[in-house]
């Protein structure tokens, strides 16, 4: 059996990150002829988000190939056994998750939360990787801009910072995407 790969996508905000990782996946499920999934942890929680989540909806079911949606906001390791070795997943994206999972308890924002969360999700994407051909993970680059603002974008900042090295470490490959642009950070493209 083929060993799973990871591949981790980062950028600033409208970057086109998410474009690319969706190219990635549709031009590894071509070659191998396997089953796109989205694993979408956006929540339309306002006009903004509902109208991003339903053009990226529509451009999806546009293509030529056809990607099985799956949303999932929070623990995203305990929905790991729908994922078999013919699936090429596309989690988009981390910031959003991390977002989710800090805000959908009333815990107090201490290190052992902290590293709960960071847990969960580190846990879940290796479990879901595990079982998949290929996981592209994306996550957005918010580190370039200055953290003094608050306590909580601090705290946020540094937490998405480790979980992006843990990422990096186990990805195959990692690209930074500027103005659409595709950066190899790791690994061979390919």
């Amino acid at each position: 059996m083929e060993a799973s790969s990871l591949i981790f996508i980062t950028g600033g905000v409208r970057s086109g990150k998410s474009s690319f990782a969706e190219s990635k996946a549709i031009e590894i499920a071509s070659n191998k002829e396997r089953q796109l999934i989205y694993l979408a942890t956006g929540v339309s929680s306002d006009s903004e988000m509902k109208e991003r989540i339903e053009i990226h909806q529509r451009d999806r079911n546009m293509g030529p190939y056809k990607w099985k949606t799956i949303e999932r906001p929070v623990q995203i390791g305990g929905i790991v056994d729908v994922f078999n070795n013919q699936d090429i997943i596309l989690l988009d994206c981390v910031t959003t998750l991390l977002n989710n999972e800090l805000f959908s308890t009333d815990r107090t924002w201490d290190d052992s939360f902290f590293k709960t969360v960071k847990e969960n999700i580190i846990t879940g994407i290796i479990s879901i990787k595990d079982r998949a051909g290929t996981m592209i993970v994306v996550s957005n680059e918010v580190l370039f801009e200055s953290l003094l603002a608050t306590d909580i974008v601090f705290s946020y900042g540094l937490l998405l910072g480790q979980i992006h090295q843990e990422l990096v470490k186990m990805a195959d490959q990692v690209f930074l995407v500027e103005a659409g642009i595709p950066i190899v950070m790791k690994g061979a493209s390919q």
